[in-house]
């Protein structure tokens, strides 16, 4: 879900709760790919066929800043489209191909991917097949879409139903609270405040609802998944060095870089050796910035905060 918070009719009352007032530390990733001072609707570029209000985006990003003053610039990249059966969410789908493109492109500053917060399952209470198939498919895609952003251990937050469209609420929400995938939290929204189209959260639940998906982000702490650095061999056991060598690097995946040992001395002089990993170490940068949306949280390693529109 994309944020319905205040929209009724069609037409949204703009009122912007505390909670979700824009911050000069918080930023998004607009349909164009530039960033730019957050501020609600934050999905009214990206889901452009529905009309957005207010979603636990902000919410969950003032309330990480309020908890951690000094956590950095958090960026949000909206990614979620209302009113979508998990299915449409299927590796190489359209809604699952721009969603790990943006995210991709939004990584290429330089940084690591921190978590991914989900939100989804009402179109899924409308049919009994997709309602049995759906833990299995929202599986699926934990797991392809951690594959597909080379972060296999990526924190997710998920949200329970609180409301439904279908017969088979039940039935969804039981696959989402069954969900035991590693690295997986799941927010359960149910008890909040329905707006009144009896489907989507009121704004103040919104708000409500990113504060606990932040609670549940902090609650992985201090969490990273590790830039990595590669050794190409210098050395070999078999008539296959060359093979080994090439597939090495040909390693090309975010946050991995590649030393290449050929050409050292062999035996125990490990500290030249030792100074090229650190060298490559240091060129992942130190900064950091996070950005995340209704569907993602990630976290940059800035070199320069110009390249970010304010």
């Amino acid at each position: 879900m994309s944020g319905r918070g205040g929209v009724v009719n069609n037409i949204f009352d703009w009122y912007i709760p505390p909670e979700c007032q824009s911050n000069s530390s918080i930023l998004r990733l607009t349909k164009g790919l530039s960033w730019e001072v957050a501020k609600e609707p934050i999905h009214q570029d990206i889901d452009y066929y529905a009309v957005c209000g207010i979603g636990p985006g902000m919410s969950f990003a003032n309330s990480i800043l309020k908890n951690d003053p000094n956590i950095g610039v958090i960026g949000l990249v909206p990614c979620a489209i209302g009113s979508t059966n998990i299915s449409l969410w299927s590796q190489d789908s359209f809604y699952y191909n721009q969603m790990v493109n943006r995210t991709r492109i939004a990584l290429q500053g330089g940084g690591t991917l921190r978590a991914l917060l989900w939100y989804q399952g009402e179109s899924d209470t409308l049919n009994l097949e997709d309602a049995n198939l759906y833990k299995s498919r929202l599986e699926k895609f934990f797991t392809d879409a951690r594959n597909d952003l080379g972060a296999p251990s990526l924190p997710i937050i998920q949200v329970a139903l609180a409301t439904t469209l279908g017969p088979y609420m039940k039935e969804i929400r039981n696959a989402q609270l069954g969900i035991h995938l590693p690295n997986v939290k799941t927010v359960d929204a149910n008890g909040l405040k329905v707006g009144p189209d009896y489907v989507h959260l009121s704004t103040q639940a919104e708000a409500q609802l990113g504060q606990m998906l932040a609670q549940a982000f902090l609650e992985f702490g201090s969490y990273t998944i590790h830039n990595s650095l590669e050794v190409v061999l210098t050395t070999t056991i078999g008539p296959y060095k060359k093979e080994i060598r090439q597939a090495q690097l040909g390693i090309q995946p975010h946050n991995v870089k590649t030393v290449d040992a050929n050409g050292l001395k062999v035996g125990p002089d490990y500290v030249h050796f030792g100074h090229m990993l650190a060298h490559a170490f240091l060129e992942f940068g130190s900064d950091t910035l996070y950005f995340g949306s209704y569907n993602y949280l990630d976290i940059h390693h800035v070199k320069n905060r110009k390249n970010y529109a304010e």
